[in-house]
Parts: structure tokens; C-alpha cells; sequence
């Protein structure tokens, strides 16, 4: 509620039709999306959609449910709510690993508005990617005393593996030069960072938003790439920027943007 609160005092969030709302750190029935709802005084009628469970790039899938919403009825206006509780999944351990992996996460939400109308950014160009044989490398699993996260140090090699195949580059890149792109990165970790910056020969400025986000906030799962865009909707205009965001499976999913 308090992120939606700051969006109000930054955009006009009357006449909400559609709400979207991304988490993969509890479930609830009724839903995050209903309570929110409820509390915001919302027409009982709105059409909601929850996405769950889809770990640190459920931002891009509510971003693109949001846009094809908009695409097909224009007068659409969607507010979008990412929420991610991390530590509620904090549970005693003395293994590296498992340590490691709850240490990662933090707590986070935002709210951002999506329409039609030209104003703030133009997002576009969704993609997604599965890295092959990877799928054990995260996972987030409910055990005896809760959700149980599963990261392996193998991650940040992966994912540069994967950036400089040329399949893959040309699916996030679309033949431009990366070192011309600005980049929105999912701050999964410094190693995650680190990989993507090397396999995209990127220079070391490229990555600065994520960088700060991730020093100032951590990991908040899907709330993390969203703080990242909010970060650089203030800077420079941006004449095309790359999103994207690493998770489960693994995979890989992003779109482009720039200024409205």
C-alpha cells in the first residue's frame, strides 16, 4: 500500500480498470490482488490477474499481461504491484548453500501505472529464453518449515554462457550493439551482474542502476527489476534500453523500452 501511495503522488491513478499483481514469496486466498483491491476502494468489478510463483522475472510477465491489456482496449489503465516478503522464508541452517541462498533476498514492493497514453516509458518487444539442463539450478521448493530456496554457485556461469550464444543475442539484442543498449538488469547478485557485464562485454558503467539497487536493496525478487526502471526513468532519455530479469527454469525474459 505504501508503494502505491508513492505512485499516486507521482501519476494520476483514478479510473483504475485492470490490476496486476506479482509475487512468488507466500500464497493467500482470498489473494494480495483481491486485499488490494478491497483496500484501495476499487470497483468490485475489476478484472484482476495474479501472477504467481514465478520467481525474479515475474515483473516482465505482469508488465506483459499489462501491455496486452492495453493493446486491446486502450482506454485501459493498469496499476501493476509487485510484493515480495523474502524473509519470511528465513529458516535456521548452517550449510553454505542454503545460508547463501536466503542471504541474497531481501523485501520489496512497487506500483507502477500502465496505459496507452504516451507518457513515462514505451515498452515493447517482449522476449523469453530457456537455458537447457538448468532447470535444477534454482528451486524453490515448500518443506517442513516452509518454502525452501535451492540456488547453485553454477548460475552466474550459466547465464553468460547462455548471453554469448548467438541465438540468444540475437532474441535480447536484435542485431544492435550492446555497448549502445542501456540496461535494465535484474540485480540477482554481484556474481549475476558481473556474468552479464562480461558476456556482453558491456562497459562498466552499463550497469550502474542495477548496481545501486542491488547495494542499496538487495535482491527483492520481482520487485527488483521494477526499482531498477524506476531508477532510470529519472536520468538521460533513453532511446533504447533492454530489460531483463533471470529465474527459475532457468530463464531468461525481458523487453525493450524507451521514452514515451
Amino acid at each position: 500500500m505504501q508503494a502505491i501511495a508513492e505512485l499516486s503522488r507521482k501519476a494520476d491513478i483514478e479510473g483504475i480498470t485492470h490490476l496486476v499483481v506479482a509475487s512468488c514469496t507466500g500464497f493467500m486466498a482470498p489473494g494480495v490482488d483481491q486485499i488490494i483491491a478491497k483496500r484501495l476502494g476499487l470497483d468490485s468489478g475489476i478484472e484482476r490477474t495474479l501472477v504467481g510463483f514465478m520467481g525474479c522475472y515475474a515483473a516482465v510477465a505482469a508488465m506483459r499481461v499489462a501491455q496486452y491489456i492495453t493493446r486491446a482496449d486502450p482506454a485501459a489503465r493498469v496499476l501493476l504491484v509487485t510484493v515480495e516478503l523474502s524473509t519470511l522464508h528465513l529458516v535456521e541452517a548452517t550449510a553454505v548453500e542454503p545460508l547463501l541462498a536466503m542471504l541474497q533476498f531481501a523485501d520489496g514492493a512497487t506500483a507502477a501505472l500502465v496505459s496507452a497514453e504516451p507518457w513515462g516509458l514505451s515498452i515493447d518487444g517482449f522476449f523469453a529464453t530457456t537455458v537447457a539442463d538448468s532447470s535444477e539450478l534454482i528451486r524453490w521448493t515448500i518443506g517442513d518449515e516452509g518454502f525452501e530456496m535451492h540456488l547453485s554457485g553454477e548460475v552466474p556461469a550459466r547465464i553468460a554462457t547462455a548471453l554469448r550464444d548467438p541465438d540468444t543475442r540475437d532474441r535480447i539484442l536484435h542485431g544492435r550493439n550492446a555497448a549502445g543498449i542501456r540496461w535494465a538488469v535484474h540485480a540477482g547478485g554481484r556474481s549475476v551482474l558481473d556474468a552479464v557485464e562480461t558476456a556482453l562485454a558491456l562497459p562498466a558503467a552499463a550497469l550502474a542502476a542495477s548496481r545501486s539497487v542491488l547495494t542499496r536493496f538487495g535482491n527483492m525478487s520481482s520487485s527488483t527489476l521494477m526499482f531498477v526502471l524506476a531508477d532510470m526513468m529519472g536520468g538521460t532519455v533513453i532511446d533504447h534500453g533492454v530489460a531483463v530479469a533471470f529465474g527459475p527454469g532457468l530463464a531468461a525474459e525481458g523487453f525493450s523500452f524507451r521514452n514515451a
